[in-house]
């Protein structure tokens, strides 16, 4: 199934993709229906009011998470471009409800950064609570996979060692379209083409099969640390081909337009703004 959170005019509605409509799921959010045990299930039966494709007003997928982990350093292509070592362990940042954007928004060029960069991130949606998961209840978590671009402000980024400030600037950070069921993409070990392009320039391309740290063991590791809830989110890293790494730097500029897009997942596509 391909399920998603749309804003309506009565407020944000979950809805299953149904051809050329969505379903109304009689849920508010992607987090409202995924916590429900049955989710799956009551997904796929749903026949509620139906909204036109082609009308989509797409919210974050899930618009209010209760948490969302971030993983840098996890394609090896990109640690290179980086200058670093292979990780032992993931590396770990947060980002907050407030930095999400739906799919298609403008993303507003903070005026305090000229280092705004892409980052183009496989995304796991957390479909049920789980606490030290072991291996089977951390792939029986997983809801879905969708996009994240998990826009980086590099020269807040790099001002201490610890990045945080640099990447959760609010209103910076488009997630979907979709939260894309396992078993549409080949498993809880996907392998997908992920590609950046900007201003018509393809910037990132590589493979979700090549992730140092897969997405069960990513849920495996943080519900170690933390209880992992329904619509929870775990960015999964960005390959190579990021801004910062390139010689000139480049970053994203107002008037331009950024596609970050995961095979079989669909594509956020934004436009950058002036603040």
């Amino acid at each position: 199934m391909k399920l998603a959170t749309l804003r309506t005019a009565n407020g944000t509605r979950a809805v299953r993709l149904d051809g050329e409509v969505h379903v109304d799921l009689g849920y508010a959010d992607l987090r409202e229906l995924f916590a429900e045990d049955d989710w799956q299930a009551k997904a796929a039966a749903a026949s509620g009011t139906t909204y036109p494709v082609a009308d989509a007003d797409f919210a974050p997928v899930v618009p209010n998470p209760s948490k969302v982990i971030c993983v840098g350093h996890n394609y090896t292509n990109h640690i290179k471009e980086m200058g670093r070592d292979l990780p032992n362990y993931p590396t770990l940042f947060p980002k907050f409800a407030d930095t999400l954007l739906g799919a298609h928004d403008d993303i507003v060029k903070p005026a305090e950064t000229d280092a705004l960069d892409w980052e183009v991130e496989l995304a796991v949606v957390i479909g049920k609570q789980v606490r030290r998961a072991d291996e089977r209840q951390a792939a029986d978590a997983i809801a879905g996979f969708t996009v994240m671009n998990d826009i980086s402000a590099r020269d807040w980024q790099f001002r201490t060692i610890e990045w945080t400030q640099g990447k959760i600037w609010e209103a910076t950070t488009p997630v979907g379209p979709y939260v894309v069921t396992p078993d549409e993409v080949g498993g809880v070990r996907p392998a997908l083409k992920v590609e950046t392009v900007v201003a018509g320039q393809t910037m990132q391309q590589d493979d979700t099969g090549t992730l140092l740290f897969d997405p069960v063991f990513l849920v495996q590791y943080i519900s170690t640390v933390i209880t992992l809830r329904p619509g929870d989110i775990i960015a999964t890293g960005t390959p190579a081909g990021v801004g910062n790494a390139r010689d000139p730097k480049v970053f994203l500029l107002p008037g331009q337009s950024v596609t970050t897009e995961i095979t079989g997942l669909g594509a956020c596509v934004n436009k950058v703004v002036a603040a």
